[in-house]
């Protein structure tokens, strides 16, 4: 029974995100907020019962595999899986100004950027909830090129939500 119901729930899951319009609707940003909302007194009250780093581990497993199957999504959308075709797709997370990134290169094997003001991690601090903002932002990043285009790889040593002055993100084509 628990297990049949698991498979429903996953079930649920998938078609849930392959459906997903969200972020063109009302906006990455204006979408993390409402997660975080409901999410956090989740975790919150989920932590008091089952302990924090458990509690944590499962909700990041779930974001990765959320943004793994949002990146797929996404290269479905976009028709093609190349590294112009990702960064067209910025759109979506810089929408209402909620990044400010500066191009650094752009080319068919490689797409370097920083990102200079994050207001992600703005909000996240505005929400009282830095801490939890690498998992509900950050970690996404790796997961979501890894379901695009999983020949590409991304390096990134620091962000702002850990309290560095940018985000360096660096998206090379292996070949």
């Amino acid at each position: 029974m628990a297990a049949e119901i698991g498979d429903q729930h996953q079930d649920f899951q998938m078609k849930s995100i392959l459906t997903d319009n969200l972020n063109s609707k009302i906006g990455v940003l204006t979408r993390r907020e409402a997660e975080a909302r409901i999410l956090s007194p989740v975790i919150d009250a989920l932590a008091e019962s089952f302990g924090h780093d458990p509690v944590m581990a499962v909700v990041q497993e779930t974001i990765i595999k959320i943004a793994r199957q949002q990146g797929a999504d996404l290269y479905k959308l976009m028709g093609n899986n190349s590294l112009d075709d990702f960064s067209e797709t910025l759109q979506f997370w810089t929408r209402d100004k909620a990044l400010e990134i500066d191009l650094i290169e752009k080319s068919e094997e490689v797409l370097s950027f920083n990102v200079t003001r994050c207001r992600y991690a703005e909000l996240y601090d505005s929400l009282g909830i830095r801490d939890i903002g690498t998992t509900f932002s950050c970690t996404r990043d790796f997961a979501l090129i890894e379901g695009f285009n999983p020949k590409v790889s991304l390096t990134r040593t620091q962000t702002i939500m850990e309290g560095a002055p940018f985000c360096d993100f660096r998206y090379r084509l292996d070949k």
